[in-house]
């Protein structure tokens, strides 16, 4: 496996993260696997908002919570997204169970909260670290569009050998 290559930005509000996750589409194909990591509130499903957008996916991309997985099919040729929230997972057999391998080849497959978990499904992923600093919110503002974001991305395996990490996050 090739050594991991990571890149950072500050994103400054969630329209931004929704725009980074266009751009990254634009990278993806049938078969890719992101892993999301970010403490609740960071914008892990903004960032999925914006990759479903880049996909030109059908319907609303919302936290899979209660759903724990939801398929969005493409509007048009492209891939299908599998968005995955393994919150509440117990461990890899629960993930296992969820038979995200008779998938995995043919969709963008993005796991929230996969860090630790989701790494068992594909040697070559995109790892996406997204952090809100304390204080990244006004005081006294509850608005979730609102603060600055923290990204880290870390690309692994030869899939992700020739990206170019750092025009993602221009």
């Amino acid at each position: 496996m090739n050594e991991p290559r990571t890149t950072s930005v500050d994103l400054p509000d969630a329209d931004a993260t929704r725009e980074l996750g266009r751009r990254l589409a634009g990278e993806l194909r049938a078969g890719d696997l992101v892993v999301l990591t970010g403490d609740l509130g960071a914008g892990k499903t903004t960032l999925t908002q914006g990759i479903g957008a880049g996909l030109g996916i059908r319907g609303q991309v919302a936290s899979p919570t209660f759903i724990v997985a939801r398929e969005h099919p493409p509007l048009a040729g492209g891939p299908a997204l599998v968005h995955v929230d393994a919150y509440r997972l117990g461990g890899l057999d629960e993930l296992d169970a969820l038979d995200l391998d008779s998938s995995l080849d043919e969709a963008v497959t993005v796991v929230e909260w996969g860090g630790g978990l989701a790494e068992a499904l594909a040697e070559d992923r995109l790892e996406v670290a997204v952090e809100r600093p304390r204080g990244g919110v006004a005081e006294g503002e509850q608005d979730l569009e609102a603060g600055v974001r923290h990204v880290r991305l870390r690309a692994l395996g030869r899939r992700w050998a020739d990206v170019d990490l750092e025009r993602l996050v221009r």
